[in-house]
């Protein structure tokens, strides 16, 4: 009997790996009891679960039918790994044991629900066979072998396994066909040269059937047991399962969901869709990314490097089965230990984030609707009228002319450039919208885009080798295929003949999963098994064309079926280039779907929401998703895209969404405006002073992209990241953290003057009075007037904030103002980073400053460690350190006597520093 089992630090393994690098040695062969019980237990199992079944057949009515044999009993019901997946089929007995699988079926659900398989794998159920395995020079490889067929066509019977101890975090393993190329994501990944000296983890094998174990060295903690149930590797089914250490599982993107996720038969779909953002719908972007915390504060991370239709079952055993129909299994794992160095390590695979300019984490307005560029322009003039801070302008399609690309409507938009030239002169910024489906009606030879790119050659083609034509806002279109390197220079080409007109500043790309008004094709899609495969994710629509092309689509590097889920990440990767050869500066660029190494080229936003405040709440865990993912430059439409936003509820939204990293208020046509000049005067001053606060922080959350850019930190971040022994913080998703440092709690409720939230342990400062809150980890009820959203700041730390412009240039010249929160030992640590806002590779060049800030013992120094000539044309103009536990006697600025004031909160503020960032000094107070 095979059996599927689980190994333990105590467990004899197959084959265990050792530490020094010997060559593996088998220690029997791996044929253990099965691993939901102990090998005691099966007889009381298995008479346990017939007594069970004899129950529940007399309580239900019978409906149980025929007892299972023995075999399946044993199994309990959270361990069931589900054999028959498929969706719109009723699994019959028949169809179940067909596949020699176990037929136990449960209690139906309410509408919509998934619950326990009722057909899933017996312990015997047959799988690969790991036949050798072999030493090399960063790993082991091997040889797996099926010797009976699986219930999917064109199982492969033989596969390759190779396995490389990348690094002492990070662990490579790789499955894929022993003879024949597959189609694998072609993504830069690091290579290394040596093998890892000191890993964290050990590896172990079980032989047969074949399944890998991982443990956590230190804690003996099992973080993968993929013998739970069988490998299956067909050729457009591949499947294989693993157990968890516990239940807080996190990412898994793009979807509408709690931060964490649900292990109650949950099954997450990874395929990119256009559709408003909706609970358990597979959504605009796909990452297959998680993030676990383990008990005991540790984490790791599994990264599979897959583009294909996926699906992600979870159970609560707690149980993980991947499925995908293309490509390879290619896993990267990451082991920490704590979840922020888990998302370095995810980040050192997958690439970094770009430094985004400045005036990026500016404010931006945007809406579908204005009408005109005078409209837009009234918009501009009414913030600026009433001092409200903003950065980016933007416009949507309705700029365009028939909604074509790279046009623009003479009538109502003719004043556009000149509203462009206004904008510079004023210090702000213009984005306008990009859609990668071409209009392919327009007459011979009176469209450049699309007759050109026919001449290229450069449009997703049918099966038939013609341009494949779907139907979007302009139309009938074509579809840019940015996996050929020609279509680049050609998108360049279409840039660079609108950017001479109206010279933007950043773009917008939407409708990139691709979208299509219709499914597949003005003629459907071909049959065929790319179209039609045998098996198909859980995908809304039911089929990979709904609202999209044709997978059996042809690219430049692969079908479609392949680089659906890349679409959007190509063409982010084309414009960015293009942004960067039209302007010379750090590109800015939003993307709405996204795959793993999006960060390096756009930000994103969460979509197509609606002015409701559910989808204000959704959208703090799905931006701190984004956060796991590696791109750090994410945001809601604020106060809602879809629908009119009451003031109340447009008020709150403004305040979460200063916030947001990506900031951008937007809007829907035929709505009511909603921009911040749209309300009463209470509300427009509590929206205006909420930016002006965000502005104040541009130092701060500046420095934060430069760390995501330099190693991978998060900007915004869940409380767990920071307090991973406090399990408390687990599943906090209505707060977050920006850096280690700052707290946000908003108000996600309508009607009330106050808010509840969590303030981990240790002192607390109020940020806008520096009064402090000592929390032993609690919740903790706040006074959040309509005015107000609730900031802390941790002890500790020093923030470097600025005083506010209007726009993030009038900013950067303001006096800066460093907030000190002393800790219980009256020390703090902070620093900044400084350069123009929008040079490129100032970092790698060397054209920035970096200045530590530090204090112990009643002194503040300031370190110049990297200085340019930016820094020169800024001074810190005042200091305010909170928890200064008695008035000082005397301030001492360089050893020169300076006027304080002192606060009965215990804030000493020294103002009039005129000290220059470029110059490194000290204060002391007595």
């Amino acid at each position: 009997m095979k059996s599927y089992q689980k190994l333990t630090a105590a467990q004899p393994a197959a084959c265990r790996l050792e530490e020094e690098g010997a060559a593996p040695v088998p220690s029997g062969h791996g044929k253990l009891a099965p691993w939901w019980v102990g090998s005691g237990l099966l007889v009381a199992a298995v008479l346990l679960s017939t007594v069970t079944v004899w129950v529940l057949r007399q309580v239900s009515g019978g409906w149980l039918g025929p007892t299972a044999p023995p075999k399946c009993l044993v199994v309990p019901e959270s361990r069931r790994f589900d054999c028959y997946p498929e969706r719109r089929v009723v699994v019959t007995q028949e169809l179940c044991e067909s596949r020699g699988c176990c037929f136990i079926p449960s209690p139906p659900l309410a509408e919509g629900r998934q619950g326990v398989p009722w057909c899933f794998y017996p312990p015997d159920f047959p799988s690969y066979t790991l036949e050798s395995l072999n030493q090399t020079a960063l790993g082991v490889v091997g040889l797996l072998v099926r010797r009976e067929k699986a219930y999917y066509p064109r199982d492969i019977q033989k596969l390759r396994l190779d396995v490389e101890f990348e690094t002492d975090t990070r662990l490579h393993i790789k499955i894929t066909d022993a003879a024949n190329p597959r189609y694998e994501v072609p993504l830069d990944v690091p290579r290394v040269m040596k093998r890892a000296e000191n890993p964290i983890y050990s590896l172990n094998f079980s032989w047969d059937p074949f399944g890998v174990v991982l443990q956590r060295k230190a804690t003996g903690t099992v973080l993968l047991n993929t013998t739970v149930a069988p490998l299956i590797f067909a050729d457009q089914f591949l499947q294989i399962s693993t157990s968890l250490p516990s239940r807080f599982l996190y990412g898994l993107g793009e979807h509408r969901d709690s931060l964490l996720h649900s292990l109650d038969w949950n099954t997450l779909t990874l395929w990119a869709r256009d559709v408003s953002p909706t609970e358990s719908f597979n959504l605009y972007g796909a990452h297959p990314f998680y993030l676990l915390m383990e008990e005991g504060g540790n984490a790791h991370g599994v990264f599979l490097l897959n583009s294909n239709a996926m699906e992600v079952a979870l159970q609560p055993a707690p149980g993980l089965t991947w499925r995908t129909i293309g490509g390879v299994l290619d896993f990267y794992i990451f082991l920490g230990p704590d979840p922020s160095m888990v998302i370095q390590q995810y980040q050192q695979v997958i690439g970094f984030p770009a430094m985004p300019p400045m005036w990026a984490l500016g404010f931006h307005l945007c809406r579908w609707g204005y009408g005109s560029s005078n409209g837009t322009w009234q918009t501009v003039r009414a913030m600026r009228n009433y001092q409200i801070p903003q950065d980016g302008q933007w416009n949507d399609i309705d700029y365009m002319d028939g909604y074509r690309d790279f046009t623009l409507d003479s009538q109502k938009f003719s004043s556009l450039p000149s509203l462009v030239e206004d904008l510079h002169k004023h210090g702000q910024h213009y984005v306008m919208i990009l859609d990668p489906g071409i209009s392919s009606t327009s007459p011979n030879g009176s469209y450049w885009p699309f007759d050109e790119g026919l001449r290229r050659g450069l449009f997703l083609n049918t099966t038939q080798g013609q341009p494949l034509i779907g139907q979007v806002w302009p139309g009938f279109t074509a579809f840019a295929d940015f996996s050929n390197p020609d279509t680049h220079q050609w998108w360049l080409e279409n840039l660079q003949h609108f950017h001479a007109h109206v010279p933007f500043d950043g773009l917008w790309i939407d409708m990139n999963e691709p979208s299509n008004f219709m499914d597949g094709s003005e003629h459907g899609c071909p049959p065929g098994e790319l179209d039609n495969p045998p098996y198909t994710p859980a995908v809304l629509g039911d089929s990979l064309s709904a609202k999209t092309v044709c997978a059996s689509a042809k690219q430049k590097v692969s079908v479609h079926y392949n680089l659906h889920n890349l679409y959007g990440l190509m063409e982010a990767k084309a414009t960015a280039s293009a942004l960067i050869q039209l302007r010379g500066k750090r590109p800015f660029l939003i993307s709405r779907s996204t795959f793993p190494s999006q960060g390096r080229y756009s930000g994103h936003w969460l979509g197509d929401n609606r002015s409701q405040w559910k989808d204000m709440r959704y959208s703090i865990p799905g931006l701190l998703s984004f956060s796991l993912f590696g791109v750090p430059l994410v945001g809601a439409d604020i106060c809602g895209f879809s629908g009119s936003a009451s003031e109340e509820l447009c008020t709150r939204w403004m305040q979460l969404g200063a916030f947001y990293p990506f900031s951008r208020n937007h809007n829907t046509q035929n709505e009511k405006a909603q921009d911040p000049t749209a309300f009463s005067p209470a509300a427009r001053t509590a929206m205006k002073d909420v930016l002006l606060t965000r502005y104040s922080l541009l130092p701060f959350l500046y420095t934060l992209f430069h760390r995501a850019h330099l190693q991978g930190d998060t900007v915004a971040r869940p409380l767990f990241f920071e307090f991973p022994q406090d399990k408390a913080t687990w599943e906090l998703d209505r707060q977050f953290l920006w850096g280690q440092s700052l707290l946000v709690t908003p108000v996600l409720e309508p009607g009330v003057d106050s808010v509840t939230g969590y303030v981990p342990q240790g002192t607390w400062y109020d940020f806008y009075t520096g009064s402090s809150v000592n929390s032993s980890g609690e919740m903790l009820k706040m006074s959040a007037p309509l005015e107000h959203l609730n900031l802390h700041i941790r002890e500790g730390s020093i923030l470097p904030t600025q005083k506010p412009g209007t726009t993030t240039e009038a900013t950067r010249g303001n006096p800066l103002r460093l907030i000190v929160a002393l800790s219980s030992h009256a020390t703090a640590w902070g620093d900044l980073f400084w350069d123009d806002g929008e040079s490129l590779d100032t970092f790698e060049k060397g054209d920035y400053s970096y200045v530590v800030f530090n204090v112990t013992q009643n002194i503040f120094t300031s370190t110049v460690l990297h200085a340019s000539t930016e820094a020169t044309k800024v001074t810190v103009g005042t200091l305010s350190i909170f928890g200064v536990q008695k008035p000082p006697s005397k301030v001492l600025l360089n050893g020169q006597e300076k006027p304080f004031s002192y606060l009965d909160n215990q804030v000493l503020n020294v103002s009039d520093l005129g000290m220059s960032l470029s110059q490194g000094f000290s204060l002391q107070w007595l």
